[in-house]
């Protein structure tokens, strides 16, 4: 499907996916294979290079679940793919169309991991002093920078509701 007005190709934006997927799994297959499980590596005064494990969701929600919520995270990362596949195909404004390949390319990363590792590899710790924020990854990056597009487009359709946010321009 080519350019249509304001809109992104789908091509472009699973383009966009795939990249995010493949360098989240590009990087954690750099730290699985030069760092030890639990290694840090501090970099900055508050940023150190990690290699950790994540059974859970954000924040490590559910890590201790015995094993069941490897199975459910996979299934919800599958029905929001598809549902984020079928939102890129409807062919909706740029800023949205982005968001969700942002989130998408991410999901798909975690997926990846869950699928394949049981868990999900994650690289980034930032603290301050001795607080630290949970240590993530790549795909998640992504997918926080796709949440904030969403809202921060959805602001700007209620600031401006006269505004062409459609693309049908």
């Amino acid at each position: 499907m080519p350019f249509i007005g304001n809109n992104l190709s789908p091509y472009v934006l699973f383009s966009i996916s795939g990249l995010i997927a493949a360098s989240d799994q590009t990087v954690k297959w750099l730290v699985q294979q030069t760092m030890a499980y639990g290694e840090s590596i501090a970099v900055t005064p508050f940023f150190n290079w990690v290699h950790l494990w994540n059974t859970g969701a954000a924040f490590s929600l559910f890590a201790n679940g015995g094993g069941w919520q490897r199975y459910f995270f996979i299934g919800i990362a599958v029905v929001v793919s598809i549902f984020l596949i079928k939102l890129i195909l409807e062919n909706r404004h740029k800023g949205e169309a982005i968001a969700y390949s942002l989130i998408l390319g991410g999901a798909m990363g975690n997926l990846i991991d869950r699928v394949f590792r049981g868990y999900v590899v994650d690289a980034f710790d930032f603290y301050w002093r001795d607080w630290h924020w949970p240590a993530f990854n790549l795909a998640d990056i992504a997918i926080v920078l796709g949440a904030l597009l969403l809202v921060f487009v959805g602001l700007l359709r209620k600031e401006n509701p006269n505004a062409e946010l459609d693309g049908s321009s």
